[in-house]
């Protein structure tokens, strides 16, 4: 079945709408009152007060936001059951947002919520971080509290692509989208997300231990932080891109950026594109749990496969939290508790709706298969629509796509009509051309098996932000 999500007029820059809402200014009124049957977490009842705009809050930055008030956070046992995707646009206070100025502040709660229980805390950037480039590598070195850490990527530029800076892709791991990339004129840099933040276990048996802790992340920032790889990936993309702003021998446009990654990597694409607003594209692909997929309807996925398979094998059926969380350090190591029931993953005061809305009002095109049950087909895509609600409200619902198809191998061989869709994304958000120029239209939002249910899963409305 497929779905298009109707074209909505868009700024004529972008970036001129990361301004207007990356903005915290005070507001001129409160919320309207919000009308839900879902059960929110326990928070304060007492609104906010509305912080005031600072000139890192207007200009190219890592995180905007920073001005809005740090939202109180109940603990595991005080979180309540919510079972549909909870209410992208509920705040904290118990009252829907109103305006695009409040989304900076709604979309910082959201990230403290991640951060809390899932992804562990993504530090700022450090006291030093400087860059170098010869041979066609960056040299990135960060500085903290006495302690360094280096380390360096690679930069290839297309064929006769021009002398000056140009767009380019950050790749997390590999990614078969590189040469596509290359294709249009966008440089890519290689980045080693397992150098930054191991993932995996070593050894056989009762000597097999975690790699949870290592890296050159945890180098800097000792190996009981409580950051998971992911994060401590979006990290290091961060100080990429730190490095790439004060080194113009590298000829990277910093503002255009993109990064993908496919399956565990497609996970920590997400994780990135959430947490650095300097991100202009993000492009997950095949992700599943921990990033396209939702929690809940994941587990609904399987507790439904499980009710017809009593006696499941190992990698059989939709991954849920319990297993994506016993499988790696993708996330924080509380983050396990929320996998104990099906209950308990509905405890979770937010789901990856909120999580890929994390990139709003910045350009998303998320590409999965069909045919990877075990990433959770119907979850992804239920998700995914409920997700483009969140860029449908801010009034730039071409900024946000989502494209499932099967018929291919995993992470390889994407089909020509989702490089096409691809494409005018790279064209609009990266090379800024306009649609009578690209010829393709960014409002797609499509699957070529999956009906949502929409009346169990998006409960809430969709306002129109002012």
């Amino acid at each position: 079945m497929r779905f298009r999500a109707p074209h909505v007029t868009r700024p004529a820059s972008l970036f001129v709408a990361l301004l207007a809402l990356g903005a915290c200014a005070k507001r001129a009124e409160a919320p309207a009152a919000m009308t839900s049957t879902a059960t929110q977490a326990a928070t304060p009842a007492a609104s906010p007060p509305a912080p005031v705009a600072s000139s890192a809050e207007t200009g190219f930055a890592e995180r905007r936001g920073a001005a809005c008030p740090a939202p109180a956070l109940p603990s595991f046992a005080q979180l309540q059951p919510i079972a549909a995707l909870p209410d992208p646009f509920l705040s904290l206070n118990g009252q829907r947002i109103s305006s695009k100025a409040d989304w900076a502040c709604r979309r910082a709660e959201i990230a403290a919520q991640v951060q809390e229980y899932e992804l562990g805390p993504k530090p700022p950037k450090p006291a030093s971080v400087t860059g170098s480039f010869e041979g066609g590598r960056l040299g990135v070195t960060a500085s903290e509290a006495g302690k360094t850490v280096s380390f360096s990527v690679g930069i290839t530029r297309p064929e006769n692509a021009p002398a000056g800076p140009i767009p380019a892709l950050i790749v997390i791991g590999r990614s078969s989208l590189s040469p596509f990339f290359a294709s249009k004129g966008v440089a890519v840099i290689d980045f080693d997300n397992n150098a930054m933040g191991a993932q995996g276990n070593q050894g056989d048996g009762a000597a097999r231990t975690n790699t949870r802790g290592q890296g050159t992340f945890y180098e800097l920032y000792g190996k009981e932080h409580p950051a998971s790889s992911m994060m401590a990936w979006a990290w290091g993309v961060s100080r990429i891109i730190d490095a790439l702003a004060a080194t113009p021998a590298a000829n990277v446009d910093v503002k255009h950026l993109a990064v993908s990654g496919c399956s565990r990597n497609g996970k920590g694409t997400l994780v990135v594109g959430a947490f650095d607003e300097r991100i202009a594209l993000t492009v997950p692909q095949e992700s599943g749990a921990g990033g396209s997929a939702s929690w809940r309807i994941s587990q609904a996925q399987m507790d439904a496969y499980r009710a017809k398979n009593p006696n499941p094998k190992g990698g059989e059926g939709v991954q849920t939290l319990a297993s994506a969380t016993g499988e790696q350090p993708w996330f924080r190591a509380s983050f396990a508790q929320f996998g104990k029931s099906s209950e308990d993953v509905q405890r979770l005061p937010f789901d990856h709706h909120m999580v890929l809305g994390l990139v709003a009002p910045r350009a998303l095109f998320v590409l999965d298969n069909t045919d990877m049950m075990w990433l959770g087909d119907e979850s992804s895509f239920t998700n995914l629509v409920a997700a483009a609600e969140i860029w449908k409200g801010l009034g730039v619902g071409d900024a946000m796509g989502a494209s499932q198809i099967g018929g291919h191998p995993h992470c390889r061989d994407v089909p020509q009509p989702q490089l096409d869709e691809l494409g005018a994304f790279v064209d609009k958000f990266l090379l800024g051309k306009l649609p009578d120029e690209s010829g393709a239209s960014t409002s797609v939002l499509r699957s070529d098996r999956i009906s949502p249910d929409r009346a169990r899963w998006i409960p809430w409305s969709t306002p129109a932000l002012k």
